[in-house]
């Protein structure tokens, strides 16, 4: 039961560290499959065996070469040189990314709750410290809560969906895509998700002691972050065309289902904006424990605070810069974990 437990907390933590902001509103969904039609149904399942398959690996890589943290995981597969210097590169994507969680969970509170954006940062820095100073167990702990609150909400979701007319426009539509920019996408999405995912993924699999529950943590991640893009995708399908027109696709396909609905939806949305928020800080934080004499708590403290001056350049902004940049090294760093075969 211990090994159950245990296997189920990893598998938590990994698909509440993949899905953040993008996922919970629709948008990332949209852009990387809905948009190609029936082929998606294709192209989810590709992505799928990339998540089952490179997060396990990562995990069990961590495990055996006994990685405190992604900057040893990346000296591993690019050697010394080359991994100190991505990984220097990676510290500071990692904390423009953490700025854009902290920036989108200040949105939230300011667009949907009708709470000042300056008070949603505060709450969430708060919380963050809260967690984060109980190192892996605090996050670990989160993620079994959120997760199984996010996987319920799914649920909600495609059997709203499945009363729909268009229900079977998931394996119906067509899009004007070339095949290369249809089969590029999964690997886009997988690589930057996975390359943000080890932040936490490999402390992670460095601090269990049993491959056993890291193994089948891994699959059931991969496989739970698999479903929840054809949930999505299905619920998706069913709105379009017009869906494509709204900033905020899930919100709008989740208008209909009455207050408590929007509420939870509200609720997942901050939820998945915050283990993504918890996950890139952690990992920030260990990096710099390995080069730094500070003491974790006050590196911790320093991390936030700077999120929080550059969160104040705002969601939008954050986003469109600091993404694409991240994309270009996540394809090099995908590369080199579907090449590397060897453990040492």
């Amino acid at each position: 039961m211990r090994t159950i437990g245990k296997t189920l907390q990893i598998a938590f933590t990994y698909i509440g560290t993949v899905v953040g902001a993008g996922f919970a509103t629709g948008q990332e969904i949209l852009q990387f499959f809905t948009r190609y039609g029936w082929w998606a149904a294709a192209t989810i399942a590709a992505a799928s065996i990339l998540f089952i398959w490179l997060g396990t690996k990562l995990m069990l890589m961590s495990h055996d070469i006994g990685a405190a943290s992604y900057e040893d995981f990346n000296k591993h597969l690019f050697g010394e040189a080359w991994g100190r210097r991505i990984s220097t590169v990676s510290m500071f994507l990692i904390f423009g990314v953490s700025s854009v969680m902290l920036a989108g969970a200040g949105s939230v509170f300011e667009e949907h709750l009708h709470i000042s954006y300056q008070t949603g940062l505060a709450v969430t820095l708060v919380l963050a410290y809260l967690v984060l100073s109980n190192g892996m167990r605090g996050i670990l702990a989160v993620n079994s809560l959120v997760v199984p609150v996010m996987l319920s909400f799914t649920c909600i979701v495609v059997a709203h969906t499945l009363q729909s007319p268009a229900r079977s426009n998931w394996l119906e539509l067509s899009g004007d895509f070339s095949l290369a920019q249809i089969w590029t996408s999964p690997l886009l999405y997988a690589a930057f998700n996975l390359s943000m995912a080890q932040a936490v993924l490999v402390p992670l699999g460095s601090s269990v002691t049993d491959r056993r529950p890291l193994l089948w943590g891994g699959i059931l991640g991969g496989i739970g972050v698999g479903a929840m893009l054809l949930a999505g995708h299905f619920a998706l399908s069913a709105q379009m065309p017009g869906i494509t027109q709204f900033d905020i696709p899930m919100g709008h396909l989740i208008s209909g289902l009455g207050m408590t609905v929007q509420l939870i939806y509200i609720v997942i949305i901050y939820a998945e904006i915050f283990t993504t928020f918890l996950a890139d800080v952690y990992g920030i934080m260990i990096q710099i424990s390995q080069r730094s004499s500070l003491h974790s708590q006050w590196i911790l403290l320093l991390i936030l605070g700077l999120c929080y001056l550059v969160s104040q350049a705002g969601f939008t902004f954050l986003l469109s810069t600091l993404y694409p940049l991240f994309g270009a090294i996540s394809i090099a760093w995908l590369g080199m974990m579907i090449w590397r075969r060897r453990i040492a």
